[in-house]
């Protein structure tokens, strides 16, 4: 068993932003296929309480070395006020021939990633008319803060952005730290921020709809990342694109709401999945909202976990424990 710390995780990926955007990209285009296996994912709550959570995510990616595992992630929103990180997870790898787990794998960072990556695929595979130089930015957490990065990866001409946050505390810090590479204002409200760029991520720990996007330039992309902002009546108006229709229409998210309101998933007009398919770019309804609504597929966690994993081994990085699984049978 091959323990790899977030330390290690990060040595791996800083800097390799391409690399994991083709990773996730493969890891749509197999799913698509139908070369996984996705179960549902299960949700572990507690009594009285309705925003902490652990979910886990199982999974399984084909190809020519195929990788089975498991995310399990804890989402606790109130430890960003002791200055911890709302998220937290490991990610266990198993081997595909004996079954026995082989790597425990700290997984906060490679969730963040595949989250982005993902969101930076749609807005590639989604483009407006012009060129994007712009974003803006609901929840000034690490989540947005991964996407940001991962948006210039793909919309290198992206200059400015807009941030809102309820905590303007937060929004400020996040604004003082692109201050020397991006144009950064801070809106008062999120109405100015969805108005502010046709480009906007929103990754909040929002539990229940709070977002009307009539703000929102005609043609805006809205990267709906945490899932349970947007009111049924704009899901139902906009242009609707998701990972995967099974799994986004679940657990209270905002597409699930417009499903249990109209009795049918017609509302969603594709998976990014099948957009990546066909090679091409899908341009947006210039006059009308595109969401894309991600659930977070367990198979994009593989698929950087085993990146991360295949290079760790490679360069000597993680701690091996030998002695971690019972010893073999001798009779």
């Amino acid at each position: 068993m091959l323990i790899i710390s977030n330390k290690a995780v990060q040595e791996v990926l800083v800097g390799r932003e391409s690399e994991v955007i083709t990773a996730v990209r493969q890891a749509y285009l197999r799913h698509a296929a139908g070369d996984s296996a996705l179960p549902h994912s299960v949700f572990l709550r507690f009594p009285d309480d309705d925003r902490n959570r652990i979910i886990g995510l199982p999974a399984y990616l084909g190809g020519h070395e195929a990788v089975a595992g498991m995310k399990w992630i804890a989402s606790f929103p109130g430890n960003v006020r002791q200055g911890l990180q709302r998220a937290s997870a490991v990610i266990v790898l198993n081997s595909m021939r004996t079954g026995q787990p082989v790597a425990l794998i700290e997984g906060s960072t490679i969730s963040a990633w595949r989250t982005a990556a993902g969101a930076a695929l749609a807005a590639a595979v989604l483009p407006a008319a012009q060129p994007a130089t712009g974003v803006s930015l609901l929840g000034c957490g690490f989540i947005n803060t991964e996407v940001l990065r991962f948006l210039r990866t793909v919309h290198p001409g992206i200059r400015k952005a807009a941030l809102f946050d309820p905590d303007r505390g937060r929004a400020a810090a996040f604004a003082r730290r692109w201050a020397g590479e991006l144009d950064v204002t801070v809106a008062d409200t999120a109405e100015a921020a969805l108005a502010a760029h046709p480009l906007i991520s929103v990754a909040t720990t929002a539990t229940s709809p709070h977002l009307d996007l009539a703000a929102c330039r005609p043609g805006s992309l809205v990267l709906h990342l945490s899932l349970r902002d947007v009111p049924v009546d704009a899901v139902l108006a906009a242009d609707n694109i998701v990972d995967d229709a099974d799994h986004v229409c679940c657990a209270g998210t905002s597409l699930h709401l417009a499903e249990q309101r109209t009795g049918n998933r017609g509302f969603i007009r594709a998976a990014l999945g099948d957009l990546l398919r066909d090679g091409a770019q899908h341009p947006r309804d210039p006059h009308r909202v595109t969401l894309f609504s991600p659930f977070g597929l367990g198979v994009l966690d593989l698929a950087v976990a085993d990146l991360v994993l295949r290079d760790a081994r490679r360069r000597g990085l993680g701690v091996e424990l030998p002695d971690f699984l019972p010893p073999e049978q001798t009779g």
